[in-house]
């Protein structure tokens, strides 16, 4: 896995944002963002996953101008629309389908539930310098880890000097 104080690798990938398909770049979001906060997940739907996009939506962190928040699941950009539609996600659902940008982090799970060359449920932080500020995936993307990784998170975004709410994971929500 990435560690903290590596540089992150740039990707440009497809996602679904605002309602349409675009291309995530990145780079665009560092340059315009003190940080970028990464939230992998194996797959849209997976309830412990939407449980903790949902808190960081709930947490309010993609209404900010100096954070960027971004979800990477292992699912088709099909899927990325339901998901972000079904669950109003308000940031970008990058289709990692081919787990391309989870390698780039090494966050690829050999397998998960029958499916290989998967992201991991993972949480990461860059700042605007491409440095790692956090860096932290659960053994298993269902495990109720208590805190979660995008609980755990909150931290390292206050450090770069950002005044973000923590957010609250619910595992058992409407998921």
């Amino acid at each position: 896995m990435i560690g903290v104080g590596d540089t992150a690798p740039d990707f440009i990938a497809p996602a679904v944002s605002g309602g349409s398909a675009v291309e995530l770049e990145l780079f665009r979001l560092v340059e315009a963002h003190e940080a970028v906060a990464l939230a992998f997940a194996p797959a849209t739907f997976a309830p412990t996953c939407t449980a903790a996009l949902a808190a960081v939506r709930d947490a309010g962190w993609s209404d900010r101008d100096d954070l960027a928040v971004v979800a990477l699941t292992g699912d088709s950009l099909y899927a990325g629309f339901a998901y972000a539609d079904r669950f109003d996600l308000p940031f970008p659902v990058v289709a990692d389908f081919h787990g391309g940008v989870a390698e780039s982090y090494d966050l690829l799970a050999p397998s998960w539930e029958g499916h290989s060359d998967i992201p991991r449920r993972a949480t990461v932080v860059i700042d605007g310098d491409w440095t790692v500020r956090f860096a932290e995936a659960t053994a298993d993307a269902l495990d109720r880890s208590d805190p979660a990784p995008v609980e755990n998170a909150t931290e390292a975004v206050r450090e770069i000097g950002l005044d973000v709410d923590r957010p609250r994971v619910e595992y058992d929500g409407a998921w």
